[in-house]
C-alpha cells in the first residue's frame, strides 16, 4: 500500500502505484483501479480513491465502475468465440444471419464491417429516443430499416451507441441468445472475470458514482446535417445522455454491448488476456491462433468519419495509430478505450495485458493524459523486465 493505493503489484510496479496515488491526492483523479497481466499471472492489481462524488466511500478490491466503450472489447471478444467455433464468418454478408438487416441497400455490408465500424451504419436514424435503446427489438428492427450512411467498407465510422446492437443482434440469430448472457456465459464465468453488460440488481451497492466531463464541443455544428458524425451522435443530444442516464435502473438493466459494461480493470484484464497469451490461459483454450491473427487483419486505416482522428481497426479492436493514441504501444498490439479515459490494451509480442478503469471522467474515447501516463509507465516497467 502507498497512500491512498491499494493492493499488490511486483516492484517495478512501483512507480505506477505511485502515479495512481499522486492523481487521487491531487484530486485528478476520483476513484480508479489499474492490472497488469503477463504470461497469465496478475503483476499489477491496484486501486484507490473514493467510489462516490461526496468522497465518503473507499474504491475497494470489488468496486466496479460502467467503463462504457470498453464493453466493445467484450462484444467483439464474444463474436470472435463464434468465429473460433466456425459458428460466424466475418466475411459472409450480415443477411446470412440477420435477413431483414439487407433492406435499403445493406445486403453487401459483411460481418467484419459491423466488428471494424466500416459498415455506414454508426448510429441510429432519427427519430430515436435515447430509451429506445433499451428495447431490444425496436433498436435492431430500427437499424435493419435505414440506409448506410457512407459506402460500407470505404472507411470506419466509430459506431459509438449501436456497436453492441449491431453484431449482438448477429450472436442472437446464431445461438438464440441475448449479448448480455453470452458474455456472461462464455466470457465472464468461464474465465473468473468481473465484467458484465449492464449490472445486476445485486451489485448496485459496489458500482462507482460517475463525476461527469466537462462540456465538450463536439464541432458538430460545423458540419453539415447528413455528415456520420452529426447522424451518429443525433439521437443523443446534449443533456439527454450521460452520467444521469448511466445512474439509472433501466439503463444498467439493458443490453447495450457498446456502452454499458460494468467492471474493473482485474476484470477487464481476465476477460481479455487470452488475445495476448496466443489464445490459451492456464492452460485452457480460449480462442486458436489463427482467429487471434484475423483481429490484426487491417480493415481500415484513416480519418474516422465520426472521431475526427486518424484511427486503425483490424477485426473487432483498434490498432495501433501513435500520431491520434499515444497510451498504446507499437507493435502487434490491440486495443479499445471508453469514454472518460478507460483503457484496455493486449500486447502479443510481451503476452502482457493491461487496463484501466475510473469514475471521473475526461473528455473523449481515446484516452486522457492520466491513461497516457500510466500506460507509459507499465510500458516502462514492461521494458525493464526484459532487459
Amino acid at each position: 500500500m502507498r497512500g491512498a493505493v491499494h493492493g499488490r503489484w511486483e516492484p517495478r510496479f512501483d512507480p505506477l502505484a505511485a502515479a495512481l496515488a499522486d492523481e487521487i491526492e491531487s484530486g485528478e483523479e476520483l476513484g480508479a483501479s489499474l492490472a497488469v497481466d503477463v504470461d497469465g499471472e496478475l503483476v499489477a492489481d491496484m486501486w484507490g480513491g473514493h467510489a462516490d462524488r461526496a468522497k465518503t466511500i473507499a474504491w475497494q478490491q470489488d468496486t466496479i465502475v460502467n467503463f462504457w466503450s470498453c464493453t466493445k472489447t467484450l462484444t467483439a471478444l464474444a463474436a470472435l468465440l463464434l468465429i473460433d467455433a466456425g459458428e460466424l464468418d466475418p466475411g459472409a454478408p450480415v443477411t446470412r444471419y440477420w435477413p431483414e438487416f439487407g433492406a435499403h441497400g445493406k445486403d453487401r455490408i459483411e460481418v467484419r464491417h459491423l466488428l471494424a465500424h466500416t459498415s455506414g451504419v454508426s448510429g441510429w436514424q432519427v427519430p430515436f429516443d435515447v430509451e429506445d435503446i433499451y428495447d431490444w427489438e425496436r433498436a435492431t428492427a430500427h437499424l435493419a430499416d435505414q440506409t448506410p450512411w457512407w459506402e460500407p467498407g470505404t472507411a470506419s465510422g466509430y459506431h459509438a451507441m449501436n456497436y453492441g446492437h449491431l453484431i449482438g443482434e448477429v450472436i442472437r440469430r446464431i445461438t438464440g441468445t441475448h449479448l448480455k448472457e453470452v458474455v456472461r456465459e462464455s466470457i465472464s464465468e468461464p474465465l473468473a472475470a468481473d465484467v458484465q453488460i449492464g449490472a445486476h440488481e445485486s451489485d448496485e451497492p459496489r458500482i462507482a458514482e460517475l463525476l461527469a466531463p466537462p462540456p465538450r464541443d463536439r464541432g458538430l455544428d460545423r458540419l453539415g446535417p447528413d455528415h456520420p458524425a452529426v447522424r451518429t451522435f443525433a439521437a443523443f443530444p446534449p443533456g439527454a445522455y450521460g452520467v444521469a442516464v448511466a445512474e439509472t435502473a433501466p439503463w444498467r438493466r439493458a443490453d447495450i454491448g457498446g456502452a454499458n459494461g460494468h467492471g474493473n480493470a482485474r476484470g477487464l484484464v481476465r476477460a481479455l488476456r487470452a488475445i495476448s497469451l496466443g489464445g490459451t490461459v492456464n492452460g485452457t483454450k480460449v480462442l486458436s491462433p489463427a482467429t487471434i491473427d484475423q483481429i490484426f487483419v487491417e480493415q481500415s486505416h484513416g480519418l474516422d468519419l465520426v472521431l475526427g482522428i486518424p484511427l486503425r481497426f483490424g477485426l473487432g479492436f483498434g490498432l495501433p495509430t501513435p500520431e491520434s493514441v499515444p497510451a498504446v504501444p507499437p507493435g502487434r498490439v490491440c486495443w479499445w478505450g471508453g469514454w472518460g479515459g478507460s483503457l484496455v490494451v493486449m500486447d502479443l509480442d510481451r503476452r502482457a495485458t493491461f487496463a484501466y478503469v475510473m469514475n471521473k471522467m475526461g473528455g473523449g474515447t481515446t484516452g486522457t493524459t492520466r491513461s497516457l501516463r500510466y500506460a507509459r509507465l507499465i510500458d516502462g516497467a514492461l521494458q525493464d523486465a526484459r532487459t
